[in-house]
């Protein structure tokens, strides 16, 4: 499923949302200098990048310890069979907040800011703009820490806006669940648009990283790939922390204004 746009309307240009998309299409295309494909996995710069300012669960149950690139694998201080320094390293705490602004391709970014633009202008309405800053930030760090939890000792480089965007999701769950959501569907070689309840759409979004995530921790893929705990931790920090800082009357104005 793609979805395409939602019939909750906006009350005020989102700033807040159209300012966090560009701050991650300007991050990926002159800060990480990605490329149109994959990030360019061959530039020494965007592999450079991504070591020194993605998170690294390692870093973080390892305090003071870093990770470095050696060959086509990554090593970190501390490891059994592992000498030496790393080389200076910006400090990890950093990390937990660069990561959120950066990606591994234009695919990687591209849907990351679709679900962003759909789903964060309306909740960033219902709380207003500071709230919204604090909110989305709070929900990457919920999603680092879940990663980290079930992940400790990964040496695996965490990049990505989805944790924080899937707290949106999970707070936009729970405002509009009934409001209608034009979606892409494919089927095989074929697709259709639908329009959905969001409860469906974001529902089947998240039980599907839940699923994937189980089998991730059962397989081999648990040491890279997608990280799914983090789009989970997320979405549960959207869920429990959205009547905290949205506003009941917003809610309100905002449905009263839906094209159902």
């Amino acid at each position: 499923m793609f979805p395409l746009k939602d019939n909750i309307p906006t009350i005020r240009f989102p700033v807040v949302t159209v300012t966090l998309i560009a701050l991650n299409v300007i991050s990926y295309f002159f800060w990480q200098r990605g490329g149109l494909t994959l990030g360019d996995p061959s530039s020494p710069h965007f592999q450079d990048n991504v070591i020194r300012y993605a998170q690294f669960p390692y870093e973080i149950t390892h305090p003071g310890k870093h990770c470095e690139a050696v060959g086509q694998s990554i090593a970190c201080e501390g490891m059994a069979g592992v000498t030496g320094s790393a080389e200076p390293q910006p400090p990890t705490w950093l990390t937990l907040f660069t990561s959120m602004f950066m990606h591994g391709g234009l695919l990687h970014l591209g849907g990351n800011m679709l679900f962003l633009w759909i789903f964060g202008n309306n909740v960033e309405d219902s709380m207003g703009r500071v709230k919204f800053v604090v909110f989305y930030l709070l929900g990457g760090l919920a999603a680092t820490l879940l990663q980290v939890l079930v992940h400790p000792d990964a040496a695996v480089p965490n990049i990505g806006a989805s944790g924080a965007i899937a707290g949106v999701l999970g707070g936009y769950i729970l405002l509009f669940p009934r409001a209608r959501v034009v979606t892409v569907i494919f089927i095989v070689f074929f697709f259709t648009i639908l329009e959905l309840p969001a409860l469906i759409i974001l529902g089947f979004w998240f039980v599907q990283q839940v699923l994937f995530g189980y089998f991730d921790l059962n397989t081999a893929g648990a040491s890279g790939g997608v990280a799914y705990f983090a789009h989970v931790g997320g979405f549960a920090f959207g869920l429990l922390a959205i009547k905290l800082f949205a506003s009941e009357r917003k809610r309100r104005q905002q449905l009263a204004e839906a094209r159902y």
